[in-house]
């Protein structure tokens, strides 16, 4: 394991995280709406780099071929990797992508939690505070496409919790909520086990009894969820109507990526407080015990290969998105290469004097 950051949001890690960074070709881009950072994890020359981006609230994370996506309190961030910039990021010639902001989409206060791309390049997010699914256009601040049967009205209560998206051939199909209920924060009553997962398509209930499912995920043909509460990912049986623990790891289970047989995963130490109280986690592990990272399971065996810990300054994480460049960059709004770097349509290069 490797000696800590001399980082005020300092971590600590195995060797085996960067050797599957490395082996995989790839980093992560994880976010924490608690520190206020979207955060790179990167293979630097054999030492695991975190590459801190400041953000207001971040939640989730959608990537689409070159577009990165990151949502916020009432924003949505869209950047695009924009190669040729790469090659100018400091240190030059080190990275492999640079991703460039945008713009953005002013959404209000709308609680959002994950964010997936459609076949269309069309960017869906679940809008948690109204209960729905919607989708972003030029005119509106979100356009809600699809809420639970259950919930009743178009209101900005939380009633549901609803919180995870899981897109099948392209489209959304599976999503969690935290219960069955359409009263103002209904589901924190029964927060234990009152979660569910649900069909989009049928609108169907497809399984109870869960304990804050969050990140359900459609990989080779098998629909996976993070049951938070028991800090687990589970393997669902749609056939049966159940569900089966894979691993348990001693944290909060939220934010979920799969890269070939392996999952990345990320967790939340959760403190005692009114949302967390009375679930399995807080009874199975004392507040010391309960950990704070991106765990690397192999999903064939439920074994732990790998895990990246963050020892202060970051207790939650929310989004693991993994990204298909070994050391990329992320500019901030107020990078001074944005001012000279300038993206045009490849008919203009024409005339652009070499």
């Amino acid at each position: 394991m490797s000696s800590p950051e001399p980082n005020p949001l300092r971590s600590v890690y195995t060797t085996s995280f960067v050797e599957i960074l490395s082996q995989l070709g790839i980093s992560l881009a994880i976010s924490t709406y608690q520190a206020g950072r979207v955060i790179l994890l990167r293979n630097d020359n054999g030492r695991l780099n975190t590459h801190f981006r400041n953000f207001h609230k971040p939640m989730g994370i959608a990537l689409h071929q070159n577009e990165l996506t990151v949502g916020g309190a009432n924003t949505v961030w869209y950047y695009r990797n924009v190669p040729a910039v790469a090659a100018k990021a400091e240190p030059q010639g080190r990275h492999d992508a640079c991703y460039l902001p945008r713009r953005v989409h002013v959404t209000g206060d709308i609680d959002i939690h994950e964010m997936a791309y459609d076949a269309d390049g069309r960017l869906w997010l679940v809008n948690t505070k109204f209960g729905t699914l919607c989708t972003l256009d030029p005119d509106h601040s979100f356009n809600p496409v699809w809420r639970p049967s259950f919930v009743s009205a178009l209101a900005p209560e939380d009633r549901c919790h609803l919180n995870g998206l899981a897109m099948v051939d392209g489209r959304p199909r599976y999503v969690t909520a935290l219960g069955e209920t359409d009263t103002a924060g209904g589901w924190r009553a029964n927060k234990r086990n009152g979660g569910l997962l649900m069909d989009v398509q049928s609108g169907e209930i497809l399984l109870r009894g869960l304990s804050m499912p969050h990140s359900p995920r459609w990989v080779n043909g098998q629909l996976w969820v993070l049951e938070s509460g028991q800090g687990s990912l589970a393997r669902v049986d749609l056939a049966n109507g159940t569900w089966e623990t894979v691993a348990q790891m001693p944290g909060f289970t939220r934010g979920l990526d799969f890269v070939g047989p392996l999952a990345f995963i990320g967790l939340s130490q959760v403190r005692e407080s009114a949302v967390f109280s009375g679930i399995p986690l807080v009874e199975r592990l004392e507040q010391a015990e309960r950990q704070c990272g991106v765990w690397v399971v192999n999903w064939q065996t439920g074994e732990t290969l790998a895990f990246l810990r963050f020892e202060e300054g970051v207790q939650e994480i929310f989004a693991v998105q993994a990204l298909p460049a070994a050391f990329p960059e992320m500019l901030e709004w107020q990078d001074p290469l944005l001012m000279t770097s300038y993206v045009v349509p490849d008919v203009a290069l024409k005339d652009v004097p070499r």
